[in-house]
């Protein structure tokens, strides 16, 4: 063996004893749980700071950011939480509906969205029909805002099919998105 291949032996030993430091430490960190207690009901208030949340929506976002938190962690931080009333699907559910209802979605709409972000069917159904009387309404306003200056539609004409699709869109019944144009069609002819 001639001098550069004696340097290139130890060149290579010595990147091989770097590879296993490193892997060696990376062990160390990945058996070592960076999360712990403190650090998940920290990131849970920096999320409710910013909205409320479901306990759904918070656990799906805290096991997104931490993977390896032990579950049973979560599930006391979150238990806290809800002790402490910082976090409430009572709470969540009401200002999401009334969020969502002054946006001009109907109930199917936010009984769906609710439902995905796991608050109960009973929950949904104590807040989302608390002001029934609000839906037409919300669907008469849409219509207003889509129709300028008293337009006048014919009944089965394109804007009135648009007006159709677009009302059952937000999450408006058939019957409820029927009344409302036929009072429109009545209105406007």
């Amino acid at each position: 063996m001639n001098a550069t291949d004696k340097s290139r032996a130890v060149n290579f030993d010595t990147v091989v004893s770097n590879i296993a430091d490193i892997r060696n430490k990376e062990e160390k960190i990945a058996s070592t749980s960076t999360t712990d207690v403190p650090v998940l009901r920290r990131a849970a208030m920096d999320y409710l700071a910013r909205r409320e949340h479901s306990a759904f929506e918070l656990r799906r976002k805290l096991s997104r950011k931490y993977p390896e938190a032990d579950p049973q962690e979560m599930d006391a931080v979150l238990e806290k939480l809800r002790a402490d009333k910082l976090q409430s699907d009572t709470r969540f559910t009401t200002a999401f509906i009334r969020y969502r209802k002054s946006r001009g979605f109907g109930y199917l709409h936010l009984k769906a969205d609710l439902g995905s972000r796991g608050i109960a069917a009973s929950l949904i159904d104590e807040y989302l029909w608390d002001d029934d009387d609000d839906w037409p309404a919300i669907a008469e306003a849409l219509v207003e805002k889509k129709l300028r200056d008293n337009e006048k539609i014919g009944f089965g004409s394109k804007q009135h099919r648009k007006l159709l699709r677009f009302l059952e869109s937000r999450g408006f019944s058939a019957m409820e998105t029927r009344q409302v144009l036929k009072n429109r069609l009545l209105h406007s002819c």
